[in-house]
């Protein structure tokens, strides 16, 4: 079986995309790392988590920019510290997106 790492469903959440096993919507996942918070800080607590589901959740933002445009530096980056190069290192090629997971 195939995850689908973000998922937006009208019942839950009014709509807005969520981590899948959680409650966490992708703007609230982007707003802790805003506000400084690492993987480690957001998979301790929310361990509901998972490091491939954070990765999804900054990667969903990079795809949807237009939704999430006050969580964009000028220059296309994301706010606020993303996986160390150790942490991607473990994930799929397709999700290593220097500046939004990484």
């Amino acid at each position: 079986m195939t995850i689908k790492w973000v998922k937006s469903d009208p019942l839950v959440m009014n709509g807005e995309p969520f981590c899948y096993g959680s409650r966490l919507t992708v703007r609230q996942v982007l707003e802790m790392r805003a506000a400084g918070a690492t993987v480690t800080d957001l998979l301790k607590d929310n361990p509901e988590l998972r490091l491939l589901g954070i990765a999804h959740a900054y990667a969903y933002a990079g795809a949807h920019r237009d939704q999430y445009v006050g969580f964009f530096a000028p220059d296309g980056t994301l706010a606020g510290p993303g996986l160390s190069a150790d942490e991607a290192d473990r994930l799929p090629p397709s999700l290593q997106i220097a500046g939004v997971v990484v």
